[in-house]
């Protein structure tokens, strides 16, 4: 629902968001007070003590206020049962409460300055339990106000006056008239301006160059043009996710058509070329982890790493001209010998230096497959998170290469690092001076992935015979032309609901539109659909069959904007077009598509059974197109599914004749 409106400025919280917290709070509220009371009750009469009197009266008043606090309390969260999330109506009436409530922290902070000095003076000598009550008290009291301080400091929205005015203001006024148009520019500009101070503050810990600033700008627009148009709290995407979450389990569970289900039998060729290419990639995958050095290793060896590194920290390193970048105790290097079990003479290059736009990769001969490997490690670091966020296109422009297109921005310029050094420093040809009869193979994972896929684009001319493949890599990476230029010499690996796979600016718009429309249109309260679904996704179960306000419409009906769908998209966003034009909801993305690399593998799970200490999941692999990941799944997996140990596990446990199988 909009932003909860109070002391004229909009906060990141909804009127209905009131309910959990306000019930624990009154829960320990009635315990509390019920404690104060019987001892009041009990020590009636033994107020006699020194500094009894002032006791008394701490005592009787704390009951007081405590009962008006749990009365103010109980009204809050009543008021925030009500309604559903975008129907506010029935809790119009929150706010006066919610100022009566932070009206009593002000007698309630009076009297936890007092209730510390009463337990401080050393003239006071009443009896040892109503001291050690009263200092419990105390302890009470300041912590939940510090709590409250907290949350109120997590909900500021410093955009919230002038997003409140623009709100209240925007449906009267012209939006061509120049005086709005500067409001506008203003709340832009603001908007962008707290978004860079939130990135900024996220990597406070890293050293900042001009690279960085630009970056820096370039991501703090990405974030304020996408969140600009829609007026959701951080529970309503909760929430949203939830709903979708579940609406697609049971869009899973219906029996499909037989057109759906129907799987043309492939060639014995198309067969026997994706068991080949599947041994190809379980193969490479073990570079691709290696990539990440010692982090990877001692995450996927939790007991025995540091034991098995400690003995390889004292051998010697290579050259100076074999290594670039920090490895201290020799840790990244030890890592990757034990992971691919290559030799130390089998290295080429390894670089370990790692700024924005610039991630580690080593050159490395296997001898096993007769190819000169390039590993590129993925995202490891806040300057690589910065990297993978630098998401906005840009035209790749190569020689006698036709299909030129857009790219990821972040990602060409880690891949032109690359390159440059490959090439310009002569490491490639190194490599070909020792191996000549090899083949080039480039290989990375998510982050790696994706350089490794345009670092082979860029390659390709002068090494034709070049092989890339790309685990995990991210979705909106290749415009289309160039998508299926890569399908001649990459494959993409991806398994099961990987979230990375199918992000992109295109997907997170729809994604946007789809919370919105299924959060605006369920019939229940916000506070059910947490707790319903947070039940669903500890302890399973069958999906929650939440009446929306979609229920008993026609079909047309369905394609048509509720009031209430509209009510949460605030104002134009470059995604849409415009409002007088049609349907923020239905109108068509203008970022450009940018699809997977290459053919695509899709690993997905076929059955899965867990014990005490383990799991155990079965696997099945098909080639795939690119429209399969044209929209984010919902799940759990969706982030372990993109680990490189989980993709490194589905690759391995696949049967040894697999069947192949056509997307549909």
């Amino acid at each position: 629902m909009p932003g909860l409106v109070v002391f004229g400025r909009r906060w990141a919280i909804g009127s209905d968001d009131f309910v959990l917290p306000g019930a624990f709070e009154l829960f320990v509220r009635l315990v509390w007070w019920i404690g104060i009371l019987v001892l009041y009750t009990v020590h009636k009469g033994q107020f006699n003590c020194p500094g009894g009197g002032l006791l008394h009266s701490y005592l009787l008043v704390l009951i007081i206020l405590l009962a008006s606090i749990i009365c103010a309390l109980s009204a809050l969260v009543y008021i925030s049962m009500q309604g559903t999330i975008s129907n506010p109506g029935p809790r119009k009436s929150l706010p006066k409460v919610l100022y009566t409530r932070l009206l009593l922290y002000l007698p309630e902070f009076i009297w936890a300055v007092l209730g510390a000095v009463w337990v401080s003076d050393s003239s006071v000598h009443c009896e040892k339990t109503v001291i050690n009550a009263i200092i419990w008290t105390v302890i009470a009291s300041w912590v939940i106000i510090i709590f409250t301080i907290v949350g109120v400091v997590i909900v500021f929205d410093p955009l919230g006056g002038k997003k409140t005015f623009y709100l209240t203001e925007g449906v009267s006024r012209n939006l061509e008239s120049s005086q709005s148009g500067q409001l506008l520019y203003n709340v832009k500009s603001t908007a962008t301006r707290v978004w860079e101070q939130r990135i900024r503050l996220l990597c406070c810990c890293i050293v900042q160059d001009d690279d960085h600033r630009v970056a820096f700008t370039s991501i703090a627009e990405l974030f304020r043009t996408y969140f600009s148009d829609t007026d959701l709290v951080p529970s309503d995407i909760a929430a949203g996710l939830i709903l979708l979450h579940q609406e697609q389990d049971k869009m899973e569970s219906c029996p499909k058509e037989p057109e759906e289900v129907l799987c043309h039998s492939p060639s014995s060729l198309v067969a026997d070329n994706l068991d080949v290419e599947l041994e190809n990639a379980a193969h490479y995958m073990l570079f691709a982890a290696a990539a990440y050095g010692w982090p990877y290793y001692i995450y996927t060896n939790p007991f025995t790493a540091l034991c098995k590194l400690k003995g390889d920290c004292c051998r010697s390193r290579p050259t100076d001209s074999d290594i670039t970048g920090s490895d201290r105790h020799n840790f990244h290097f030890g890592s990757i010998l034990k992971i691919t079990g290559l030799q130390y003479r089998d290295f080429i290059h390894i670089s370990f230096h790692n700024k924005i736009y610039e991630i580690p990769f080593f050159v490395a001969l296997d001898h096993k497959k007769e190819a000169i490997v390039v590993a590129v490690r993925g995202t490891l670091s806040f300057e690589d998170i910065l990297t993978d966020l630098s998401a906005d296109c840009e035209d790749l422009t190569l020689e006698d290469v036709l299909e030129n297109g857009f790219v990821h921005k972040g990602i060409t310029q880690a891949a032109t690092y690359i390159y440059r050094k490959l090439i310009n420093d002569g490491i490639l040809n190194q490599a070909f001076t020792i191996a000549p009869e090899y083949k080039l193979v480039i290989v990375g994972h998510s982050l790696g992935g994706g350089t490794a896929s345009i670092l082979a684009i860029m390659l390709r001319n002068s090494f034709p015979t070049l092989k890339c493949y790309a685990f995990s890599p991210p979705g909106g990476l290749l415009s289309k032309s160039l998508a299926d230029y890569t399908k001649h010499f990459i494959v993409s690996v991806i398994v099961g609901k990987d979230l990375v796979a199918r992000l992109s600016m295109p997907n997170m718009e729809d994604l946007k539109r789809r919370i919105v429309r299924i959060v605006a249109n369920c019939n229940r309260p916000k506070y059910q659909i947490l707790l319903r679904g947070c039940w669903y996704e500890v302890f399973g179960g069958d999906p929650d069959d939440f009446p929306t306000e979609l229920d008993g419409r026609n079909e047309n009906a369905l394609s048509q904007p509720l009031l209430a769908e509209e009510s949460l998209m605030v104002h134009r966003s470059p995604s849409y077009s415009a409002l007088e034009d049609g349907s923020p909801l239905n109108s068509p993305p203008q970022y450009p598509h940018l699809y997977l690399p290459g053919k695509i593998i899709h690993i997905v799970e076929e059955s899965s059974s867990r014990r005490w200490c383990s799991s155990d999941t079965k696997y099945t692999a098909r080639w795939s197109n690119e429209t399969v990941f044209s929209s984010i799944l919902i799940s759990p997996k969706m982030i372990t599914d993109h680990m490189p140990d989980v993709v490194l596990k589905a690759l391995n446990s696949l049967p040894q004749e697999q069947g192949a199988c056509l997307s549909c």
